[in-house]
């Protein structure tokens, strides 16, 4: 085999690969060699079929295996051979001319094919126990867990009917059509929808004129949707609600004591207490480890400056600009609403898929060194946590899929993977716990557009999780109570 490189060019390599006719010859007569005691043809007994009729009834098809088992193999061992590592596979180019492609597969020819990819920098790891980091630690208070004792107890509180008008702290139930411009629009109109009044769950305005109604009444309920309301089609419009009230019902003493917590499945308001204990610290925990692993990139990303695969960038791009794409999309905006253009959404987004894919490759280079794996447990509980989140009626398909398809398990084995080697790394750098405020702590500080470039764009809420900045913006959201609604509250 005669491997010739044509091109080396920064991180791009094309090889010219040549396998002479005769090594083909010697690969093809194995093969039917082989197949000459396994094959059934009518007219021979096993064994004694002609190797010539065989290469007859066999010779292509046994050829057009002997080439991809070149490919296959030769593609590993030039690779090894010259120490490199492809960033992504890499492509094949074989003759077009079917003449050629003949001559190949009839045996009377040399396979040429070429090999184009880019290569994985050398990356050199550098001496990280000089990083310095701020953990930001906030101490949940025993008031902060009351608090949302008493959220969890309201979720749990009985009605009971009223027959006069309702108060601030009634619930009413009733059926609405919103309008705006005489039209119904999507997700205006409800059936036997439930609401506290002074709950604030609903958009302004729209609890306090039901202030006084009873059941039976109907009534016409107007507001205007604030002016940064997530549907854009919707912000800023004049809407009417036709109301129709089927039921007023005032709120029962609330205790907060063992018989709520065994009306919640607990044993006792202990056992709650423990519970919503545990959630809070953990919701805060989530928040402290991405802004510190934040940090960690953000030292990281100032330490490690070289080029990065184009492929593997692109490919990031993709992804990101598919999910701007379609936030976008969703709640009806355009570059124009979120103060930028796509030039520069673009730029702005592809410096962020720089980054991750430049990062990605020192934190795997890291973790390498480490000796840091993954184990099969690991994985398992991964899929099995992934597979919670869909449906139940695809959960089996899902499971199945992942199970059977290595490559697809690989895309879940990275995240717990770079997770283990940021773990390692906070284990080596130098770690300084800051008692911070909870407000500190939710704080979407300017430190983040490190992480967040594209601060001014579409998708600024919900860049890809490969980013710790995203990461953090999700556990903010899981700290603070969350409210329902459709003609609701904004992006609710």
């Amino acid at each position: 085999m005669q491997v010739t490189e044509t091109l080396n060019t920064g991180l791009k390599r094309e090889i010219k690969v040549v396998v002479p006719a005769g090594d083909m010859e010697s690969k093809l007569v194995a093969r039917l060699t082989d197949a000459k005691d396994k094959v059934r043809l009518n007219g021979f007994r096993p064994g004694k079929v002609p190797m010539q009729h065989l290469r007859k009834m066999y010779g292509k098809s046994f050829m057009a295996e002997v080439v991809n088992e070149v490919l296959n193999d030769s593609t590993r061992s030039i690779l090894a051979d010259r120490g490199e590592k492809a960033a992504m596979q890499p492509e094949i180019t074989m003759t077009e001319d079917e003449k050629e492609a003949e001559k190949v597969l009839s045996g009377g020819a040399d396979f040429e094919f070429s090999l184009a990819y880019e290569i994985i920098p050398p990356i050199e790891i550098k001496d990280f126990t000089g990083i310095k980091v701020t953990r930001q630690v906030y101490d949940v208070p025993e008031s902060e867990i009351e608090e949302q004792m008493q959220r969890v107890a309201e979720s749990a509180r009985t009605y009971e009917p009223k027959t006069g008008k309702a108060e601030n702290g009634d619930r009413v139930t009733m059926d609405f059509v919103g309008t705006t411009d005489g039209e119904a629009f999507e997700g205006g109109s409800a059936e036997d929808q439930a609401l506290v009044l002074g709950s604030n769950q609903f958009i302004p305005d729209f609890e306090d004129q039901l202030v006084g109604v009873k059941a039976g009444d109907e009534k016409s309920v107007k507001v205007n949707f604030p002016e940064d309301y997530g549907a854009a089609h919707l912000a800023g419009k004049a809407a009417e609600f036709a109301v129709k009230v089927k039921e007023v019902a005032k709120p029962n003493e609330l205790k907060l004591d063992d018989d709520l917590a065994k009306n919640l499945g607990l044993e006792s308001l202990e056992r709650l207490h423990e519970i919503v204990k545990s959630q809070i610290e953990s919701q805060f925990g989530s928040l402290t480890r991405q802004k510190v692993k934040r940090e960690l990139l953000d030292r990281l990303d100032e330490t490690y400056k070289f080029e990065a695969p184009s492929k593997l960038v692109d490919a990031e791009f993709e992804n990101i600009w598919r999910q701007v794409t379609a936030e976008l999309e969703q709640t009806g905006k355009t570059f124009a609403d979120e103060d930028t253009t796509e030039e520069e959404a673009r730029e702005e987004y592809r410096g962020l898929a720089e980054r991750r894919v430049r990062l990605g490759l020192v934190l795997a280079e890291m973790g390498e060194k480490a000796e840091i794996q993954v184990s099969d447990d690991e994985m398992q509980r991964a899929l099995i946590e992934y597979v919670r989140g869909v449906p139940a009626n695809q959960q089996r398909e899902v499971f199945e899929f992942y199970r059977d398809n290595p490559n697809a398990l690989a895309n879940l084995r990275a995240p717990l993977f770079e997770e283990k080697v940021v773990d390692h790394l906070l284990t080596q750098i130098d770690v300084t716990d800051k008692k911070v405020s909870k407000e500190e702590l939710l704080a979407d500080d300017e430190d983040e557009a490190s992480a967040k470039p594209a601060k001014k764009a579409a998708s600024k809420k919900k860049e890809a999780k490969a980013d710790a900045a995203d990461d953090a913006g999700e556990a903010k959201k899981k700290a603070a109570p969350k409210k329902k609604a459709v003609a609701k509250k904004d992006g609710e």
